[in-house]
């Protein structure tokens, strides 16, 4: 499993309901892409949950290589780069997948949180806690924990079905990064491969 992640940052006043028709119109597109796990379409509305920005961006589960590089060098992502300039892409490799409590539900939500390796210990030691740590309680649809091994940062993302907790509750996810979902695909979800894999 390899995730993957861009962002494109949008001026201050940026109508956001531009990327929400957008999404509206195009996010069905790869609802049936062959060798990906799923893709959620992600904005983050400056002022709206902590977001000190306006963007655009998704984040990718894919099963294949193959599947990733069709995207990569395709229409799709070409689509992207002339409406929005070419973005950098994030990937990372993939530790674990787990569905949650609410994995039958639509996810409205999602929260990405990164943390370093520290430096000295066994990374096998941090990704062990981090394991621990996926969050399982109800409103949960999907976690996924990947490593960034030239940055050794660990990412841990999660689709919810609803805002997860307010950021002040103990339980919340610390200093996460906060997005709306709008549109999950997931032609291959099911094929995603469940728990460690590492």
């Amino acid at each position: 499993m390899q995730a993957m992640q861009y962002e494109i940052t949008l001026p201050a006043d940026y109508d956001m309901r531009i990327i929400r028709r957008r999404v509206a119109e195009r996010g069905h597109l790869l609802d049936g892409f062959a060798g990906l796990g799923l893709k959620a379409y992600l904005i983050r509305e400056r002022g709206a949950a902590g977001s000190p920005v306006n963007q655009y961006g998704s984040f990718y589960l894919w099963n294949s290589p193959e599947g990733m590089n069709d995207f990569l060098w395709g229409p799709g992502f070409q689509g992207l780069s002339d409406d929005f300039g070419r973005p950098a892409v994030r990937q990372w490799l993939g530790l674990a997948f787990q569905d949650g409590p609410s994995r039958a539900a639509v996810p409205r939500s999602a929260t990405r949180s990164v943390e370093s390796v520290p430096p000295g210990g066994a990374p096998s030691d941090a990704v062990a806690r981090a394991l621990a740590r996926l969050p399982q309680q109800t409103g949960v649809h999907s976690t996924a924990l990947a490593v960034d091994t030239e940055r050794w940062e660990l990412v841990t993302f999660t689709l919810w079905v609803d805002d997860p907790d307010d950021p002040d509750d103990p339980d919340d996810p610390d200093g996460a990064d906060r997005y709306e979902v709008l549109h999950l695909s997931a032609p291959e979800a099911d094929r995603l491969p469940q728990g460690r894999h590492w």
